[in-house]
Parts: C-alpha cells; structure tokens; sequence
C-alpha cells in the first residue's frame, strides 16, 4: 500500500450518509434555480476518450473542437484553473476547465459538481506542459446529477458480494471489469461472424417448454395462467434445433439462456448461456473439426493469440487437440481398464476398490463415467477430445456400430472443465423411443435429472432426419477461458445471488 493510500481516511458509512444528503440540496438548489440536470433530453457525442487521446491521430486533432460525456471520475480545483477526468466506455480524458474561458458563473457551477456526476465536456484537443493528450473546456454541462457516493478511489469496489450485486458501479469503478464485459460481446459476436460465414441460420427456440428435454439436468417450473398450464424452462436447445433439422435447415444454431436447478458454484451459475448447433450430413468428427477451428479463430480474433494464460496456466490452442477415449482415458489416470470389465458386478467391484461412490441405480457405464470424473477431468488442462461414452449416459447420441455398448459421442475439455458437448445425433426414432423408455425408468429409480419421452419429437424422427452432428458450447465458461476469469460470475452480468431480504 503507498503512504498515499495508508493516508487517505476510510469513509464511514455516516460520512457518505451525510455527502448523499448535501448532493441532495445541491440538485434542489439546481432545480430551483431552473438548471435540473433531469431535464437535458439529449447531448450531442462527437468523440470517445480514446478517440481524443489516439497519439497517432494527435497532430489531425490539435485544435479540434470535441464534445465527450461521461462520468466525473476525478476534479482537482485550483482557484481560478481545474482539471478532471471524465470516463466513457473507452476510458479516461482529461479536461482542463478554466474560469476565464468557460465564464464565472458557469466556474461556479462546475466546482460544485460531485465525483461521479455525468456531464458534457465540449472544446479544443491540445497538450499539458506534462504532455497529456486533453480537453480545454468551452462548455461543462452537467447531464445527469449522482446522489450516491461511489467507492473511495484508492480503495475501489473489492467486496466480491457487492460487486455482483451493484454490477454497474463494479463496471465504473474496476476497468478491468469493464474490459472483460466488453470481450465477451465481441466473443459472442464473433461466433455470429464464423458460423454465418459456414452457412449457418441462427435461430430462436421457446424458452417456455411442456418438456424440459436434452440434457441431464432438473428443471425450473412455472405456471401459464392464459392456458391453466404448467411448464419448465428449457435446460437445453436441443430437440427444437433438430426438429428444424428434420425440416430442412441444414445448418442451425442457437445462442441463448437455459435453465437448470442446480447448485452455485465457480463454474455453475443456474441459467447460462448456451450455443448449440447442428449440421446436417456430417458426424461428431465434423463437430471435433470446427469445435478446433472456431476456438483458434476466437483466440486470435479477441486475445490476439493462441496460446492463453489462464491463471497459472499456458493453455495452447495451435497444435491439434488431443483426442482420446473414456476408457483409454480412465485406464491411463486410474490404471483400470474397463474393457476387462464384463459386468456390473465387476464395475462395482472395482468401484469399491478404488473409492468410487455409486448408487444400486448406476449401471456399468454409469461407473465408467463416475470413474473419470474422479480421477481424469481435473488431468485434463490442454485441449481434448473424450470420445465415446456409454450408452447408459448418452440417450440422444448413435451407437458405435462396431461396439453398441458406446456411443459416437465427446465432451470437449480444457483447464479440467467440460467446455463443449457433441454427438453424431440419433436419428433412429425406434432406437430413441427405447432410450426414453430407459430414462423414465432412471427417472423412476430416483434419477430426477433423467429425460421422459418426447412424442412430438419422436414424431419429427419418424418424418425422417438426415445423419447428423450436434454440438453444445458453454458460452460462460469459454468467456472465462478467453478473458482468464476465475468464477462464472465473473463473466455474467447479473449472476444469480441469495436475496438479501
């Protein structure tokens, strides 16, 4: 900590107390006097602070008349001269405000405004002594009046809970912030441009469902009074994009919310953004092909390289991912070959041995899945491909041909997280009918996240669906990877937080 900041008094809550109620009196005082800030309809913005402040672009814009508007971030009163700094989306500009220049009343006004308080800055771009790139002030327009005190500068916003809470002085007060908000947009936006260019159709799906199908997951419910009905939210876009499928679309996508009953934590947050996608006429090699082009193109589109710095970690994206089967995974971190493994007795067996808990309702496959959960995906930090899972786990996913025991199916994983989910869709609607019927018997076992029938969807299969691939992205979690984000929370706006009432 500098002596700076060691020196600077801690507010108490009665101080900010007391500054809220004379910010107060000041806008009654304005009111009075016909200067209500409230009133200002409109201001108009000619450039952002790093517009002005573009050294390379300095000897066009000497001279030049600007007008800029933000927030008041800082003022430094010097008798008849002052500076502050005004903060837009791009940054900070600094202005210098002079009484003889902008007028005596107009100084007046200008040395009462608040830290935080929006205002208009119009006038010519020059240089300090100091060699600052600034604003000599015409005209200081205040916009719109802060009756709330921001956080101390020094000491910024750095309770975590407050933070989320009060995203938006969080975005004012901590850049970083700010920035990570503004990559996640070109994150997201930069997926349109790539799949666009691929020839895929971005669509919308409904949000409100009879069933909450697609995934393992329990779901939200909420009742439509219009038709006396009870529904869910979504937990997946996945059997309305094939459906399109089924009607010709070949290539679809969707980025949007779901929701899913779960727990919070790092890397949970209880609605998400997720983009699915499906193509028609290819299989879950295709998926592994784009899933490696796309997040290449996204790293060096919005990183600017791609070899990513995650923590402490150096997460390379330049050579081929690795590609890799459950099992072989499973036998290489647990020394246990579940191809030797014939029954459910023998899965059991081993599951005990090596201190995997199950329940009576898993089935061999189950146990292999409860296996690398254990003891692969925190191993996973590079790039990979975990291909073919059991059947039990799969229900949308096809058969291996040449082994029904497993499916043409991977999860995507980098940093020890699953960062994608693909299949070669199931398009055999009598084989799918069966794995419905499995699930609602996991459902009756005591599996609340197992999937029930979809007539309706069963019916679009019956139409007939083209071979397929299918992929869903965790939009959160790749932001995270991309921005070198520690929690969810971290890259979503308004995270889910326990009411404080």
């Amino acid at each position: 900590m500098s002596e700076e900041q060691k020196n600077t008094p801690v507010q108490t809550q009665q101080d900010i107390s007391e500054q809220s109620k004379i910010r107060r009196e000041k806008l009654a005082n304005l009111q009075a006097e016909g200067k209500d800030p409230f009133q200002i309809m409109k201001y108009d913005v000619t450039h952002h602070s790093m517009d002005v402040k573009n050294e390379d672009a300095y000897a066009e814009m000497e001279g030049t008349t600007v007008s800029v508007a933000g927030r008041l971030m800082s003022k430094r009163v010097m008798g008849k001269a002052s500076f502050c700094h005004v903060q837009d989306i791009q940054g900070r500009i600094q202005a210098y405000v002079a009484r003889d220049v902008i007028g005596e009343d107009s100084y007046k006004d200008f040395k009462k405004l608040d830290i935080g308080d929006i205002v208009g800055i119009k006038g010519e771009v020059f240089k300090t002594k100091t060699g600052e790139i600034s604003i000599q002030a015409a005209e200081v327009t205040l916009l719109s009046k802060s009756l709330q005190v921001l956080p101390e500068k020094h000491h910024g916003l750095t309770n975590t809970d407050l933070r989320y809470r009060q995203r938006y002085v969080d975005l004012i007060m901590n850049e970083d912030v700010k920035d990570t908000f503004i990559k996640r947009s070109k994150i997201i936006a930069e997926i349109r441009t790539f799949l666009n260019a691929k020839g895929f159709l971005e669509v919308e799906t409904p949000m409100l469902v009879a069933n909450a199908g697609g995934a393992a997951a329990r779901p939200f419910y909420t009742h439509f009074n219009a038709l006396d009905e009870d529904l869910k939210l979504r937990i997946s876009l996945e059997l309305y994009l094939k459906r399109l499928i089924v009607g010709g679309l070949e290539k679809v996508y969707e980025i949007g919310r779901v929701f899913r009953n779960e727990g919070v934590d790092t890397r949970h947050n209880p609605e998400f953004t997720l983009m699915e996608l499906y193509q028609a006429y290819t299989d879950y090699h295709g998926m592994m092909e784009l899933t490696e082009e796309l997040y290449r193109h996204l790293a060096e589109t919005v990183v600017g390289s791609q070899v990513l710095q995650y923590g402490d970690k150096v997460i390379d994206l330049s050579k081929p991912f690795t590609k890799i089967t459950m099992i072989d995974a499973v036998k290489q971190y647990s020394g246990v070959d579940f191809r030797e493994i014939n029954t459910l007795e023998e899965a059991r067996a081993a599951a005990k041995a090596h201190g995997v808990e199950f329940e009576d309702r898993h089935a061999k496959g189950d146990i292999l899945n409860l296996f690398f959960e254990e003891f692969v995906e925190d191993n996973l930090i590079q790039p990979t491909f975990i291909m073919d899972h059991p059947v039990e786990i799969s229900p949308l996913t096809k058969r291996k041909p040449e082994d029904p025991d497993y499916v043409e199916r991977f999860e995507f994983f980098m940093n020890g997280w699953e960062m994608a989910n693909a299949y070669s869709e199931l398009n055999d609607p009598i084989d799918q009918r069966e794995r419905f019927r499995m699930q609602e018997e996991m459902f009756a076992k005591g599996d609340d996240e197992a999937q029930h029938t979809d007539e309706d969807f069963l019916n679009a299969l019956e139409i007939g669906m083209p071979p397929t691939g299918g992929i869903g992205y965790g939009i959160d979690r790749m932001v995270m990877i991309l921005t070198n984000s520690a929690a969810i929370r971290d890259v979503l706006l308004f995270p889910t937080m326990k009411s404080l009432n």
